[in-house]
């Protein structure tokens, strides 16, 4: 099937939709027949510890990993289960904490928010940059307020400054929605309150924001809804002061937690 024979997904198509969905890491099970929803105007938080099966889920979604082949299984992005995976990346934007490793190579701030239209790293021979791309490129810096880095190289910035771009980056083809892979990892407070700052912004200009994390100070007030995920199986699902109590996180983690919230702002301890 050829990237323009597949359908183009309309407007309201849920942006995620697994239906019994297994994946397999080598012999490990890392998604254990999964069922779950996601709307493409949605802001969702995925929580669980580490080796939960977060990253897999985010893999799944794109195409970096796919499900065991089974009569009652299925796997749709935005209501199609056949993608070219370049064309399904133009959909999303991905901001991973695979990706901020390449933030140390020698490139501008601006060639990094140009790779987004061409599923890249950095600007190669045989791209070709249009002044559009450009345009939009540009615009995307300045919703981020990050301009000023158009030119500085990448191993030189910060690691808050490399994670603004790469939301940039995400964001140059205008995607349904931001897919987030631990976006706090490696920033210090302050790098992590001006990501915080800048989801706010995106969340409230209408980005669908789908946030998977095993930091409960990553979630923004904007988040409606809480996934919590433990050993490949969704746990609980629902309102977020419905899932987020110290008895379900403390089951979750297999610690005795204590919880605190002030103005739409969790934290753990």
């Amino acid at each position: 099937m050829t990237p323009s024979s597949l359908a183009q997904p309309g407007p309201s198509e849920p942006l995620i939709e697994f239906q019994r969905v297994t994946v397999m890491r080598g012999e490990t099970t890392a998604l254990d027949d999964i069922s779950l929803q996601i709307g493409a105007g949605e802001h969702v938080a995925i929580i669980g510890p580490n080796g939960c099966g977060k990253s897999t889920f985010i893999k799944a979604i794109t195409r970096e990993c796919y499900p065991l082949a089974r009569e009652e299984s299925s796997l749709k992005i935005l209501g199609s289960d056949e993608w070219n995976v370049f064309e399904l990346r133009s959909l999303l934007g991905i901001v991973s904490s695979d990706l901020m490793t390449y933030c140390i190579r020698d490139m501008t701030g601006l060639d990094m928010v140009l790779s987004g239209f061409f599923s890249s790293i950095g600007i190669w021979p045989n791209h070709e940059v249009t002044g559009e791309m450009r345009q939009r490129a540009w615009k995307a810096m300045e919703h981020l307020e990050v301009t000023y880095l158009a030119e500085r190289a990448t191993d030189q910035m910060s690691s808050g400054e490399g994670r603004r771009l790469l939301l940039a980056r995400a964001l140059v083809h205008q995607p349904r929605a931001l897919i987030l892979d631990e976006p706090s990892t490696a920033l210090d407070l302050s790098a992590q309150q001006e990501l915080r700052a800048t989801l706010r912004k995106l969340a409230r200009s209408g980005t669908g924001i789908v946030m998977v994390t095993h930091h409960l100070s990553d979630l923004i007030p904007e988040i409606e809804r809480v996934i919590l995920m433990q050993w490949g199986r969704v746990v609980a699902d629902g309102a977020k002061r419905e899932i987020l109590t110290a008895e379900r996180l403390s089951a979750l983690f297999g610690l005795k937690l204590e919880l605190a919230e002030r103005d739409g702002h969790y934290n753990l301890w």
